[in-house]
């Protein structure tokens, strides 16, 4: 979404030539190929460890941190190895999303028209909230100390990081689309029309039997 920001901010001519279907099939099958590489390195690094405490987890998914707290091995290198991927993948593309907003940042000012700043900003800023959802809740769920006890706290955190950035991504993107505006503005007025009538309904009913 970064490098799809940069193309239409910093080369809007060149947009359809450069992000053509064949790019997009290329970006979403290293996403894609990348994530699955990820998780089976954390899911091997994990289940190859002996478990002998109890099949209980204080959370509500099967978490690493939580399960590598049921082995009955040392698993300080299982735990720097996990936190030395997840490090360099967030890393990685931290910086390719920061040099990306460098150079759209960049090439917004120089755009003479306030116009022009408006709609560039209005272009990136779906995808900003989308980033500093995920990083924010990833970091609140993950760079805290884990406790032995499962506290409200961290129920919320995990909830935070795993549920709302997914439900919110197709909301946030959506919500430059006009068509899809006029539609949210209808369902919104229906809404107010129904709780009117069923207002106006209850208050009749009341009257009537008092």
């Amino acid at each position: 979404m970064a490098y799809d920001r940069y193309i239409a901010v910093c080369k809007p001519l060149h947009y359809g030539i450069i992000m053509n279907r064949r790019a997009c099939i290329q970006m979403a099958a290293c996403s894609w190929t990348a994530s699955v590489i990820y998780s089976a390195l954390h899911t091997g690094n994990t289940f190859s460890l002996p478990f002998c405490h109890s099949d209980t987890i204080n959370q509500f998914f099967c978490e690493i941190p939580q399960l590598l707290k049921l082995s009955c091995s040392d698993t300080y290198r299982r735990e720097l190895t996990a936190l030395v991927l997840s490090m360099f993948l967030v890393l990685g593309c931290f910086v390719f999303i920061v040099v990306s907003y460098v150079q759209i940042f960049t090439a917004v000012w120089r755009i003479p028209s306030e116009q022009g700043h408006q709609k560039a900003f209005s272009t990136c800023i779906p995808h900003l909230i989308v980033v500093s959802l995920f990083l924010s809740t990833g970091g609140v769920a993950y760079l805290k100390p884990i406790s032995d006890s499962l506290s409200p706290l961290d129920l919320l955190a995990a909830v935070l990081y795993c549920v709302v950035p997914p439900l919110m991504n197709p909301v946030i993107y959506s919500m430059r689309n006009r068509e899809i505006q006029a539609a949210l503005m209808k369902l919104l007025h229906r809404l107010i029309r129904s709780k009117n009538k069923t207002s106006i309904t209850l208050l009749y009913l009341c009257f009537f039997y008092n």
